[in-house]
């Protein structure tokens, strides 16, 4: 089934999302990632299974807990700026869009239910640095710059579009933008440090405001990810309108900051159990959450224990 005119979360429907997919290719796989770029791993046998194993364990735990899935796909570092460090040229970029779309359109087939719907987001990371970003777009360069990704998710049947990890305004801006002149549903999510703010220090609510002002508020909701729930909770305990915005959250495992984690050489879990704990404490926070995954260092339990901590009275017992 396709989404794009009716995504099930904005209709209430409870989501999930996966978890950290590159500290899971490398640290539990052993997979080499280059710049990170988890799409580099589908050049080899074991990383498509590696990857098809990670996805449909996501596709397991969505159907067993009555939950939609927003399968992602591993084009977090598959823009062109990334493409071409890597030795990738715009053709073979554009094939690795097409199949990856393929597979999980593919994958849907096989798993999804009435009560768990499963939709197709195309996965967009930033310009530059993820953590601290050395090159800062304005609205017009980052519009110009994303539409060639936007553009193939578009016409290859994603459902939506996501830009993950998002540092600053501006380039939020140009991508909700990019998305709109080809009309795809589309997603931000930003990231904090660990006083909450952008690393452009700009403050949530008011990066938040400033991306829907200067877009007509069209991107269908806003998220949070990478970041520990610690990092940002007192940020949301403030309230207002804006957290009704809200409707994603993709934390960490660890409570180390991004410098912290920059140089970690072991992966940092956490406790699995509390990540779903702290999660049913940010439902209070936030009126419009039906989107809850996981980002660096989570992966299967951290995300089934959201499901537990957060589960609807209709969920299936566990």
């Amino acid at each position: 089934m396709k989404y794009r005119n009716s995504l099930p979360q904005l209709n209430g429907t409870q989501m999930v999302a996966d978890g950290g997919l590159e500290t899971t290719l490398v640290f539990h796989d052993g997979i080499d990632l280059p710049l990170f770029a988890a799409f580099k791993a589908l050049e080899s046998q074991e990383g498509i299974d590696a990857i098809g194993r990670y996805m449909r364990g996501f596709a397991r735990l969505a159907v067993k807990h009555n939950r939609g899935f927003i399968m992602d796909t591993p084009t977090w570092r598959a823009s062109p700026r990334w493409a071409a460090e890597l030795g990738v040229d715009r053709d073979q970029l554009r094939e690795v869009h097409r199949e990856v779309i393929a597979t999980l359109v593919k994958m849907r087939a096989e798993h999804e239910t009435p009560a768990s719907p499963f939709v197709v987001n195309g996965v967009i990371g930033p310009h530059s640095d993820g953590y601290a970003p050395t090159e800062i777009m304005s609205a017009s360069e980052a519009e110009a710059y994303h539409q060639t990704q936007v553009g193939w998710f578009a016409e290859m049947g994603a459902d939506m579009v996501s830009a993950i990890t998002m540092t600053y305004v501006d380039e939020a801006i140009g991508i909700v933008r990019a998305a709109q002149s080809v009309n795809i549903p589309v997603v931000i999510s930003f990231t904090v440090e660990t006083d909450g703010r952008l690393p452009s220090g700009q403050g949530l609510r008011s990066a938040i405001e400033q991306v829907d002002r200067a877009t007509g508020s069209t991107a269908a909701y806003f998220m949070i990810n990478c970041a520990h729930p610690d990092h940002f909770r007192s940020v949301l305990e403030q309230g207002g309108e804006w957290t009704k915005r809200i409707m994603g959250v993709r934390a960490n495992a660890s409570r180390l900051s991004h410098a912290e984690l920059d140089e970690a050489e072991e992966l940092d879990d956490g406790n699995p159990k509390e990540f779903g704990e702290l999660h049913q404490e940010l439902t209070q926070f936030l009126p419009n959450l039906t989107v809850i995954g996981g980002c660096c260092g989570t992966d299967h339990r951290h995300v089934e224990h959201v499901c537990i901590a957060t589960q609807q009275p209709t969920a299936k017992a566990v």
